[in-house]
């Protein structure tokens, strides 16, 4: 309890670890350094091991996790959830633990918090904050050198849901491996949000054996242990072209301001979790998704000189086929920009795995630290293409006009700090 000598050292502890965040934080910003926000976390975690669960004690939590969305779905269901409370989460997409740490010392008084988590650190994470729900979106192959086999995650998130029985899970069923993380789970909401990579779900997570896939089902040809046969859940909620249904059979019509069927699928999750987690009505949960224009910059549209450029992120094979398919193929320009840092992933060998081809026709800027890598891709993928390796002057040698740029994680954010250095800039 509080109220004991250990209770008083571990709340002044807190109090240290956050005065010490705080500062590190404004030392951060006034150098120039970034935003703050991770080294704010990592001095707090390192004075008080403790202050994750500290800061959360007694407030409802929901955790959103998988390859792709993350932080799209936590941006729509943290606007769900504010129509109905107040939230602490982490918009800006920290999210291990010194971002969740941030997050939390950020809004210490919001009455609910609603979390992007990495996968590798949802098990730990879901230990120190007992989560009211946990929002499964899917998962695919993600920086081998970083993350390993894709089935190992899967492990270690069936053994999170395992380990807290009556958390609310809400599972995208159109996903194999995530239904194969929630398939023994006593408390879920099946999600039919859609799956546009197949490549990594070809066999079964649970025992083995092909799967079989039809327009809108799939099963695994070998029986479980039990004999039953692991197949696609029928689901409680659908997004459809004409809008979601609901599990009471309700169809709303669900009008995005963002583009591509990936976040239509994401809107439904996070609309769901709401609903069903911490009944939000529908109607605006709805609508607060549908208002969410950009995430961290994504999505968004500036202006360099007589370009009008917009941006796409994409981080892994599954994301980049995604983000391909949003391209305004009538644009004046593309620039497609790829790093090979540590938050990237070094290993690019997934460049082979993307389908380039599709983009016959267009004039492609390859750019970025590791574009000569790309253009040996665009190369055997026959695209015309010319290499700049600084993203800023690719955009600029495109045409006037609308100017697509789709970059990985590090070249998108020097990207963004970059353009806003250029005099004929305007955000």
């Amino acid at each position: 309890m509080s109220s004991t000598p250990k209770g008083r050292l571990g709340k002044l502890r807190t109090r240290v670890a956050s005065t010490a965040a705080k500062l590190a934080t404004t030392a951060s910003r006034a150098t120039g350094r970034g935003e703050g926000g991770m080294i704010g976390g990592l001095v707090a975690g390192a004075i008080d091991p403790s202050i994750m669960s500290n800061l959360a004690a007694g407030r409802p939590a929901v955790l959103v996790t998988g390859t792709n969305g993350k932080s799209t779905t936590t941006r729509m269901l943290a606007a769900a959830m504010k129509t109905s409370y107040t939230v602490a989460t982490n918009e800006g997409g920290d999210n291990m633990d010194a971002g969740i740490i941030s997050a939390l010392m950020a809004n210490p008084k919001a009455s609910h918090i609603v979390l992007e988590v990495d996968e590798l650190h949802v098990p730990s994470v879901a230990d120190k904050l007992e989560p009211q729900a946990l929002v499964l979106l899917n998962l695919s192959r993600d920086q081998l050198d970083r993350v390993g086999e894709i089935n190992k995650i899967e492990r270690a998130l069936r053994d999170a849901v395992e380990a807290h029985p009556d958390m609310l899970i809400i599972a995208n069923c159109d996903d194999v491996l995530m239904t194969s993380v929630a398939w023994e789970a006593k408390n879920v909401i099946w999600v039919a949000a859609g799956a546009g990579w197949l490549g990594d779900s070809v066999t079964s997570p649970r025992g083995g054996g092909h799967v079989v896939r039809t327009e809108d089902h799939w099963y695994a040809v070998k029986p479980l242990p039990d004999g039953t046969t692991f197949r696609r859940p029928t689901p409680d909620w659908v997004v459809t072209d004409e809008g979601l249904r609901t599990r009471t059979g309700e169809l709303v019509e669900l009008n995005l301001t963002l583009p591509g069927n990936a976040n239509r699928g994401n809107a439904a999750q996070a609309v769901a979790a709401a609903v069903e987690g911490f009944d939000v009505s529908l109607d605006s949960a709805v609508s607060a998704a549908e208002k969410v224009d950009n995430v961290a910059g994504r999505y968004s549209t500036v202006h360099l000189g007589d370009k009008e450029v917009h941006f796409l992120l994409a981080k892994n094979p599954a994301g980049w086929q995604e983000a391909l398919s949003m391209v305004n193929r009538n644009a004046d320009g593309l620039v497609i920009a790829v790093n090979g840092q540590v938050a990237d992933g070094e290993d690019l060998s997934w460049l082979w795995d993307v389908g380039f081809e599709d983009f016959e026709g267009v004039s492609v800027k390859a750019a970025g630290e590791r574009g000569t890598d790309l253009a040996v891709r665009l190369l055997y993928a026959d695209i015309d293409h010319e290499l700049i390796h600084d993203p800023v002057e690719a955009i600029r040698a495109c045409p006037a006009g609308r100017v697509e740029v789709l970059a990985n994680y590090t070249a998108f954010r020097d990207l963004k700090r970059d353009l806003t250095k250029q005099e004929d800039y305007r955000g």
